[in-house]
């Protein structure tokens, strides 16, 4: 089965999808963000650490990365937009992304240096020579969003503060903090999820509900958009949800309710097999036992008839016993 960092990746690169989550996440669902103003961007990220003797660069790679546009009258508003993906709990989350945004706020001060040389702009102030970056100068905003693709309540630190051995408030006054943004489907309220207008709704809702069968199964069998579902979708759901959910091969859409009953009854024809299977086994013991008892084999010609060994057999007759 395809690896969950994987699919998931795959699915938040779809720009309706990804534009959705954003919407969703700043904008209360409405559709701020188009999908068509989105560009890929190279998520390979270059951190220059130093060591105790040298510089050392570290590649990273994000999930996903975008470039988007936001048209105005006067110009365009450009937004670099994320999506960390984690289908498990990530202790160190805060410093993760932190780094991330950082890079990139670095990345757009040596392009805009880089700009001004290239131009060769004169610097007003020694200030300006020295940083490549001048007063009026402006950086593009950047918003990195963790979406996590598991139904636990995300237990993990939410902020570089909560990862700190002190929660002195004198203290973290001078300490800067980063804050992560998180969308996890056990903090989103069944209202909410009304606001996203891709499958990424689906999605999510199966999630937060599938530890709880009871509770899942009246998600799906109430809501109609669960009959017909992209086949992608479903893909993902049961993959991240580890549901071994059966279906069609070959078709575009896919009927959950009808791949959950398939499912159980799946389960039920399973368990009764076994059962059936069972209770011969325990019936040719317990022959196999009168036989000993009554003098007509030995208890090794028993063990033998059973595949077991006499140990076995004792154990499992309770003629140790």
């Amino acid at each position: 089965m395809a690896d969950k960092d994987t699919v998931t990746k795959d699915y938040m690169s779809d720009n309706a999808t990804f534009a959705d989550l954003f919407n969703f996440y700043i904008y209360d669902g409405h559709e701020v963000i188009v999908p068509e103003r989105l560009k890929p961007l190279d998520t390979t990220e270059i951190a220059l650490p130093y060591s105790d003797e040298h510089l050392m660069a570290i590649q990273k790679l994000r999930d996903v990365m975008k470039l988007y546009a936001a048209m105005s009258d006067d110009n365009a508003t450009y937004l670099l937009l994320g999506v960390e993906n984690q289908s498990e709990l990530h202790y160190a989350m805060p410093i993760k992304n932190g780094l991330y945004d950082m890079i990139e706020y670095t990345k757009q001060v040596e392009f805009t240096a880089r700009q001004h040389r290239k131009n060769k702009d004169r610097p007003e102030t020694n200030a300006e020579f020295l940083s490549g970056f001048y007063q009026t100068d402006r950086l593009h905003p950047v918003i990195t969003l963790v979406v996590y693709f598991g139904a636990d309540e995300w237990n993990a630190p939410r902020s570089i503060h909560d990862m700190l051995y002190t929660d002195d408030a004198a203290i973290l006054r001078f300490v800067p903090d980063y804050k992560i943004n998180l969308v996890a489907p056990a903090e989103i309220d069944d209202e909410h999820f009304e606001q996203f207008h891709t499958e990424l709704r689906e999605l999510l809702k199966f999630i937060k509900y599938s530890k709880d069968k009871e509770k899942l199964d009246d998600v799906i069998h109430s809501d109609d958009t669960f009959k017909r579902i992209s086949r992608k979708t479903a893909d993902v759901i049961n993959i991240v949800t580890g549901s071994e959910l059966h279906y069609e091969t070959g078709k575009d859409e896919v009927d959950m309710c009808k791949a959950i009953e398939d499912m159980r009854n799946d389960s039920i024809a399973i368990g009764e097999a076994r059962g059936v299977a069972i209770g011969e086994a325990k019936g040719i013991l317990s022959t196999l036992l009168s036989l000993v008892k009554d003098g007509i084999i030995t208890v090794a010609d028993a063990a033998k008839r059973a595949n077991m060994t006499v140990a076995e057999f004792e154990e499992k007759t309770g003629l140790k016993a």
